[in-house]
């Protein structure tokens, strides 16, 4: 894999947050008044793959507190009213560039696990089970951008385009449902919701870790033979947060969620 790369993570900044995760304050992590959608664990995330990749001019700008890192992120909101998606990508020698986009306007309560409030009005998504496998590397456990292996996953399931109501299922050599290409996926398995373990190679996402620490899931190995027809799902990331309601699977690879 080459060395020009770069990590990043993508979140959401949204000025209504800060009223909503006071109000839920019990469920859901600090800090509470911080327009940034689970911001903390958006720079965990960054600096475990810095440590990972042993960047240590990047790790030394990635550990600084977390109200001078909100800081740097407030000079590249163009207008505080509106949601944005951020992009925050960090090279080797910890130079950092932030990208500001418009975001779709959520529900707020789809930021927050749904087991805990009430259920949000959300789209029924397209999701299919990628057709070939992935090998799980530090660059399936990290964000960078070397993502040849998603783009590519994401164009065998015909999703040509980020805005696309559809996502793509990767997995492992040993058929292990790794994660999205885009979302964290959740199945449920009786008496509870689960999620693949880091253990199958994907990314430690920040909605991932959230549902994670609030109980709505545990982690468990699912693979591509354990998906059922007629069986429910959910999708998150952390831009949109919970972005797919529960439906169902159908035959032939593919399913609905």
């Amino acid at each position: 894999m080459t060395e020009s790369f770069e990590i990043f993570s993508s979140l959401r900044f949204d000025p209504n947050l800060p009223e909503a995760a006071s109000r839920h304050a019990q469920s859901y992590p600090n800090p509470h008044k911080s327009p940034y959608y689970l911001f903390r664990y958006h720079q965990d995330r960054l600096i475990a793959a810095a440590r990972d990749f042993q960047w240590t001019e990047a790790l030394e700008w990635l550990e600084q507190d977390l109200q001078s890192f909100e800081h740097f992120f407030d000079a590249s909101i163009p207008d505080r009213s509106k949601a944005w998606r951020l992009r925050i990508v960090v090279d080797k020698y910890g130079k950092v560039n932030i990208e500001a986009n418009p975001t779709a306007e959520n529900d707020i309560i789809s930021l927050f696990i749904p087991t805990l409030h009430t259920t949000p009005s959300l789209p029924v998504w397209s999701v299919y089970v990628d057709t070939q496998s992935t090998t799980p590397s530090k660059f399936t456990t990290h964000k960078t951008t070397a993502r040849n292996e998603y783009t590519s996953a994401r164009l065998r399931a015909n999703i040509n385009s980020p805005t696309e109501t559809s996502e793509v299922l990767v997995v492992n050599p040993d058929g292990e449902i790794m994660e999205g290409s885009i979302t964290t996926p959740y199945f449920f398995r009786s008496p509870m919701w689960v999620t693949p373990p880091l253990s199958s190679g994907g990314n430690a996402g920040t909605t991932r870790r959230y549902a994670l620490s609030q109980g709505f899931c545990i982690e468990q190995n699912i693979t591509r033979d354990d998906l059922v027809d007629g069986e429910s799902c959910w999708l998150s990331n952390g831009v949109r947060g919970v972005l797919a309601r529960p439906s169902y699977f159908v035959v032939d690879q593919s399913l609905y969620c």
